[in-house]
């Protein structure tokens, strides 16, 4: 069966259960207008939170079917409900734009719905219907089926029916011509209508940018403290050791010179000791494989010291900004470390690739790190992929967490950047 057809098939089906949505819709419109006037009164409170719990609901998978069509995502527009009694989220709800939206798209759906899905599912079966008009003529009584086309003429014999066949195959080939387009029609309404406006993604942005600058902060004030706890607890105390076996080995040296050379012995460890630790302590500030051989390199370094095999991919136009470097490095890192962890994974797979947009040098990268292991990751359990999110939301990025039981996982992760 041609794909276009399949396509439009699944359209259809689509259109009944659209068609559905309009008349759930009207029902749901009346039970609010019931209620809404009665809120005064505290009566209609119950019936007011119901009915809109059901149209967001109902809103709620007209989006996603709208999203899939148009290939885009429709954003909820809601304002959050804050953690208070009813009568707070009751005000929340009735001050939300969105949720006169809501009850508008109601309305709008009851007329557009069968306009556009009752348009579509009406010329389809009136193809069936007039394909099969002659066997209607013989079972149907006298009365009824016999003044077709609003009365235009009557028929009188099975013989005249025949007449009307050649509007079956029409029909069906303006149900064909026109079903995607009645289709995308419906769905550009419900984005327009369902969909967040400018002003609510501009307060959902600054909302964002709010929290994950916060979540930024509270996360280098823990890396500070980190820092200086490990200086404290490692290469300072080292150091204050090596002082004091410097000091001794001093005093010692006229008197016993072999013990001066054994302090002296064990100053040098220290030395040793203290500069790996802060070696150590600034490959995990910034390591220096990322600024001598950028991204590309300090991956495939990762990869060749990863205990399960791991190869890495990467499409990048050359260096990019040293943030965007550095964050993208220690979020694939971090997906790296969660992998060995948990997953008990034979192999592991990093692709970089950064994709330019059309308006400029401005691009995504795209960072996906897969493995073939017991998969069950999510970003609800522990913290190393909340922390994965949180550093990339600095830099306005994203994580999706595709694991499901049994395997195999793939974390996807991307930062807007330019390259350099």
């Amino acid at each position: 069966m041609p794909t276009a057809l399949v396509s439009r098939l699944t359209l259809l089906g689509w259109s009944a259960l659209l068609l559905t949505g309009s008349v759930t819709g009207a029902a749901l419109a009346t039970l609010w207008i019931t209620s809404a006037p009665l809120v005064a009164l505290g009566a209609g409170i119950p019936l007011t939170l119901l009915s809109t719990a059901l149209v967001r609901w109902l809103a709620d998978l007209h989006r996603q079917w709208a999203g899939r069509l148009l290939g885009e995502p429709v954003a909820r527009p809601y304002l959050p409900a804050p953690d208070a009694g009813w009568a707070a989220r009751l005000w929340t709800i009735l001050r939300d734009p969105a949720s006169w939206r809501d009850w508008a798209w109601l309305v709008v759906n009851a007329v557009t719905g069968w306009l556009t899905s009752g348009l579509s599912l009406l010329l389809f079966a009136g193809g069936f219907f007039y394909l099969l008009y002659p066997l209607v003529y013989l079972l149907t009584p006298a009365e009824v089926f016999r003044t077709p086309l609003g009365g235009a003429f009557r028929l009188h014999s099975v013989a005249q029916t025949f007449v009307l066949l050649p509007l079956g195959p029409v029909c069906f080939g303006l149900w064909y011509a026109t079903a995607a387009r009645l289709a995308d029609l419906n769905a550009r309404v419900i984005r327009l209508l369902l969909g967040p406006t400018e002003q609510t993604r501009l307060r959902a942005r600054v909302r964002q940018l709010a929290t994950s600058r916060a979540e930024t902060v509270d996360t280098q004030a823990g890396e500070l403290r980190r820092i200086e706890r490990d200086l404290h607890d490692g290469a300072q105390a080292r150091l204050v050791s090596l002082g004091m076996s410097l000091g001794l080995a001093e005093q010692l040296l006229p008197e016993d010179p072999r013990a001066a050379r054994r302090l002296l012995a064990e100053a040098r460890d220290s030395t040793s000791s203290a500069l790996a630790e802060l070696r150590d302590l600034v490959r995990g500030i910034h390591p220096p494989v990322l600024a001598d051989r950028g991204l590309d390199g300090a991956l495939q370094a990762l990869a060749l010291v990863n205990p399960i095999a791991t190869t890495v991919t990467t499409r990048l136009p050359g260096r990019l900004a040293a943030p965007v470097e550095s964050a993208a490095y220690f979020a694939v890192s971090e997906a790296l470390s969660n992998a060995i962890k948990h997953a008990r994974a034979r192999h592991i797979r990093i692709t970089v690739e950064f994709t330019p947009r059309q308006d400029g040098a401005d691009g995504d990268l795209t960072m996906r790190v897969a493995d073939d292991g017991r998969g069950g990751a999510s970003l609800d359990h522990g913290t190393g992929l909340r922390g994965v999110a949180r550093r990339l939301a600095a830099f306005d990025g994203t994580l999706a967490v595709d694991s499901p039981p049994g395997g195999p996982t793939e974390i996807r992760m991307a930062l807007p950047c330019a390259s350099s």
